[in-house]
């Protein structure tokens, strides 16, 4: 890591100049910004993440029921709405058919839904969810699926954390290297017209 090498300009020598101190104190805090800040910064996101799909995951377990579908035939056309399942998101054939089920008011439905593998020869029974009034819905989302998307964003957040203070702290060092050679620059100007001929007499 870079921030560390910085901090070898807090070594005593007649040459340190006050830029070097100054780099050396932002290596210091960008180091302890990455070793404090960039954890915080993970574990929050991830928390706040996960509360919020578990937010989403009650919400969606109340609002969609597990019921049955007898299949009644192939469909003719693709499924519109969202497929049946077990919501495991297993890559498996999908085929649309025209299936029967019992809405929560007790009505009949008939309508187009996807199978996941398996036989969806007619008079098979596929399990499926729908929302209160009786349409198929997808799944709810997996518990273990909410908690890899929580811990993707409390990674994602960390690291980005992680570029900022770096990028932060290439920013100082590189605005001092610009003072330095500003400061080069000027005692170069005002020795240069005395360069070599210093004691000649001249």
């Amino acid at each position: 890591m870079r921030a560390a090498t910085g901090l070898w300009r807090w070594r005593h020598n007649p040459l340190r100049r006050t830029t070097d101190l100054i780099e050396a104190w932002t290596a210091l805090v960008a180091l302890v910004l990455l070793c404090v800040a960039v954890p915080l910064a993970g574990w929050a996101a991830g928390s706040s993440a996960q509360a919020s799909l578990e937010r989403t995951l009650r919400a969606q377990r109340e609002q969609r029921l597990p019921t049955t579908a007898r299949v009644v035939r192939p469909a003719d056309r693709p499924a519109h709405g969202p497929g049946s399942g077990d919501g495991s998101g297993e890559q498996r054939a999908r085929r649309p058919v025209v299936a029967r089920w019992t809405a929560p008011d007790g009505s009949e439905r008939t309508g187009t839904v996807t199978t996941v593998g398996g036989s969806a020869a007619p008079g098979d029974v596929l399990p499926i969810w729908t929302d209160r009034r009786g349409a198929p819905v997808a799944p709810p989302m997996r518990a273990d699926t909410a908690r890899a998307h929580a811990v993707i964003g409390g990674l994602m957040a960390a690291v980005l954390t992680g570029l900022a203070v770096e990028a932060a702290r290439r920013t100082v060092v590189r605005g001092l290297t610009r003072l330095r050679y500003a400061k080069l620059d000027r005692a170069w100007a005002e020795a240069g017209p005395d360069w070599g001929r210093t004691g000649t007499g001249s």
